[in-house]
């Protein structure tokens, strides 16, 4: 292990920061969490990420790249995050610059999805593939695009949001003025209500935890017929934004994770279906949809990973 380059990943969430020493693909340790609610402004939470890097350098001397993994817009060069809607004091943040002046290493700031479809691409169900659609199905939809061997990224480095893509030019108010955006048809609160209105309409009200979707891959597994139903509703609308990236991008494989992935068969069956369904044979012949390689770690594996390419070093050998 002496010989080889190691990276920190660091995963900033709305409640938490996950911070991991990642040597060949593997997270080999992981720090305790930061509660991010307890900091009141950015520039005392940098001053605890950055003491929390010194202390697992201390233990692992071979650290020669940090990356952070942000889930908000980030100005891929310079390292600024425009704004965190959750966390306070993140406006207009330039961490790439903060933390590295801390710490002494190269850093590299990234958003959070783009760093789960860095991490599958490198190293996860993608490694190989220079044509990949990415995406994390949780609270809301993150997706990252990987077009001829390289991250798109975009004129304004905010590229590969597809959560907010539409699949209905007259559904919902989206929180940019986009109407019917994907994520507020399939984000977990939204699976939720879906399921609790299906089950009034069939006369067997259910609670908020009866009808999240780890209950409900439950339940469907069972044979459930509403919670069945709930899951084929969101493979059609799920496959919806799908078709559209295949025809405009003609990937090699459709990536997904994230809690909602976690239902397997139940999503990607019919998802597989009503994906092939709306493709031409040269679309399709070729393509494949995978589970994600990586689970919680994904934020962590992505950013390190990055971060140590951004830093010079060969991925593919580290």
């Amino acid at each position: 292990m002496s010989d080889v380059p190691l990276g920190i990943g660091i995963d900033f969430g709305g409640t938490s920061v996950k911070t991991g020493v990642l040597y060949r693909g593997n997270v080999i340790e992981e720090a305790p969490r930061i509660d991010t609610q307890k900091f009141e402004d950015a520039a005392p939470l940098i001053e605890e990420i950055a003491k929390l890097v010194k202390e697992l350098r201390t233990r692992h001397p071979k650290i020669e790249a940090v990356g952070v993994g942000m889930p908000g817009f980030v100005d891929f060069p310079t390292g600024m995050v425009h704004n965190l809607t959750n966390v306070k004091g993140w406006k207009r943040i330039f961490l790439k610059k903060e933390l590295s002046e801390r710490i002494n290493l190269p850093v590299t700031v990234e958003n959070d999805a783009n760093c789960m479809a860095y991490a599958e691409w490198k190293r996860g169900s993608g490694r190989g593939l220079n044509h990949l659609v990415a995406l994390t199905l949780g609270t809301g939809v993150g997706g990252g695009f990987v077009v001829d061997g390289r991250m798109v990224r975009g004129a304004n480095f905010v590229a590969g949001e597809l959560g907010q893509t539409s699949i209905d030019y007259q559904g919902p108010d989206g929180t940019y003025g986009n109407r019917g955006a994907l994520e507020d048809y399939i984000g977990n609160q939204q699976i939720t209500d879906m399921a609790k209105a299906a089950y009034e309409a069939a006369g067997n009200p259910q609670s908020d935890e009866d009808c999240s979707p780890a209950h409900l891959a439950k339940v469907a597994e069972d044979g459930d017929k509403v919670a069945l139903e709930i899951w084929d509703r969101i493979a059609k609308k799920l496959s919806t934004a799908l078709m559209n990236c295949c025809w405009l991008l003609n990937p090699e494989a459709i990536i997904i994770g994230g809690g909602v992935a976690k239902a397997g068969s139940l999503l990607f069956g019919p998802l597989d279906d009503y994906l092939r369904n709306q493709l031409s044979p040269a679309f399709k012949q070729n393509l494949r949809i995978l589970p994600a390689r990586f689970g919680n770690e994904a934020g962590i594996v992505g950013a390190a990973t990055l971060a140590l390419e951004e830093a010079g070093f060969d991925v593919d050998d580290h």
